[in-house]
Parts: structure tokens; C-alpha cells; sequence
């Protein structure tokens, strides 16, 4: 699996934004997907995951500090997976990555698998 993550930007404080990410692979529907992101000066740090639990079913998971503003999903059928992003604060900026794992996880050493990185900027 490759990833191409896009749709970063310059956004005020409270609107919106929406990462995708695109993979390349036909086994994209097994892996767990994240996304992380790292702000100047700090480590990459957990944002969001889904991954694959049996069936049609998928599990999400957010870090605390974008619980009910991010939100997660994945089409299969195009090999995406998207970031949701609302009520944007200016401590969301960062360089966003999205990354895969076929095990899952909300570490950065659980995934071996990232994309190039896409900039969210919000101004204050």
C-alpha cells in the first residue's frame, strides 16, 4: 500500500476542513488507517484511527482532543479514507499524516506504512 494524503489548507478558527487520503493496493479494506499529525517544535502525535474488525464492521478511535470535532471514515470501494475536521481551533494546526498498519493502532510505531503529509493552518 502507497499513500497520497491531500486537502490541507489556511482556515479560520471554526471552520472546517477535509483530509483524504488515497492508497494504492488491493488489500486496502484489511488495514487499519490513522491519522496523525505534528505540529512544529513537537512529536507526531495520534488524531484518529479505523480499522478493521470483522465483517462490514470498522472501529474508530479519536485522540481526546478532537473527540466530537474529527471524524474518521473510509470508502473501500476507492480506497480512501477522509478526515472530517470541524470546529478547527488554532491548536489543530500541524502537518497531517495518514498511515496504515494491518495490525492497527494509535501509535506511531504501531504503522510502517505514511504518506507525504498535507499542512493544516488555522489562524486564530
Amino acid at each position: 500500500v502507497q499513500l497520497q494524503a491531500s486537502g490541507g489548507g489556511l482556515v479560520q478558527a471554526g471552520g472546517s476542513l477535509r483530509l483524504s487520503c488515497a492508497a494504492s493496493g488491493r488489500t486496502f479494506s484489511k488495514y487499519g488507517m490513522a491519522w496523525f499529525r505534528q505540529a512544529p517544535g513537537k512529536e507526531r502525535e495520534f488524531v484518529a484511527a479505523t480499522r478493521w474488525t470483522g465483517g462490514s464492521t470498522y472501529y474508530a478511535d479519536y485522540a481526546d482532543s478532537v473527540k466530537g470535532r474529527f471524524t474518521i471514515s473510509r470508502d473501500n470501494g476507492k480506497n480512501m479514507v477522509y478526515l472530517q475536521m470541524n470546529s478547527l481551533k488554532f491548536e489543530d494546526t500541524a502537518v497531517y499524516y495518514c498511515a496504515a498498519s494491518l495490525t492497527g493502532g494509535k501509535y506511531v510505531g504501531d504503522f510502517r506504512i505514511w504518506g507525504q503529509g498535507t499542512q493544516v493552518t488555522v489562524s486564530s
